[in-house]
């Protein structure tokens, strides 16, 4: 079976299409900012998808005309949008400086580098405090028969929550399991409410 690919100057080439030409970084750039201010949103182009499917046509200065036709504005409207936003990375560039890049750096590779690997510790003691117990991280002898940590007397098993949808592996694990996702904000834990004996404390 014989393969070809096609890199994306050559597929524009082969419809006839001129290849768009941007400055170095602008690219990225106006692709950052369309990512925040959501220029090219449905609301704002249409559902792009659907619009595909409408159009009849077969050239892509139909296709063009076409949707400038049924959208006359949508292309005046994203680009004041990504504008807008370029302006305000504009202003947050000029005030940008050695020592906060050092901060986010920092950031970057100390703080979330930590975050990241002590996961479980932070997911034990919420849990823990929800108990209002106890709890402590599981030795090497523990760790090989599943178990992460322990919530009072209790053991646990800490796993992402994309193990749910392995349910070969969690057969076996024998140990009742706290389910963590990982959020924008942080992580969202869930775990069963009778845990352990204790009665927890009321969700604030």
């Amino acid at each position: 079976m014989k393969t070809l690919k096609i890199d994306n100057k050559k597929l524009l080439e082969l419809l006839n299409i001129e290849l768009p030409k941007f400055t170095k970084y602008s690219g990225p750039l106006m692709n950052l900012a369309n990512r925040f201010i959501g220029g090219t949103k449905p609301k704002v182009v249409g559902q792009m998808s659907e619009l595909i499917k409408e159009f009849d046509g077969e050239t892509f200065k139909e296709w063009e005309n076409w949707y400038l036709k049924k959208y006359p504005e949508a292309i005046e409207a994203a680009v004041e949008k990504i504008a807008q936003m370029l302006i305000n990375f504009k202003d947050v560039l000029e005030k940008i400086s050695k020592a906060s890049i050092k901060e986010w750096v920092r950031d970057l590779v100390i703080i979330k580098t930590f975050v990241g690997l002590k996961n479980q510790e932070a997911i034990l003691k919420s849990v823990a405090e929800y108990f209002k117990t106890d709890y402590r991280t599981a030795k090497p002898a523990e760790e090989s028969k599943g178990i992460d940590g322990f919530i009072g007397e209790k053991a646990v098993s800490i796993k992402p929550h994309t193990y749910l949808l392995k349910p070969e592996l969690l057969e076996k694990i024998e140990a009742p399991i706290i389910v963590y996702e990982k959020t924008k904000t942080g992580l969202k834990i869930s775990f069963p409410e009778d845990l352990i004996k204790q009665s927890p404390k009321s969700p604030v």
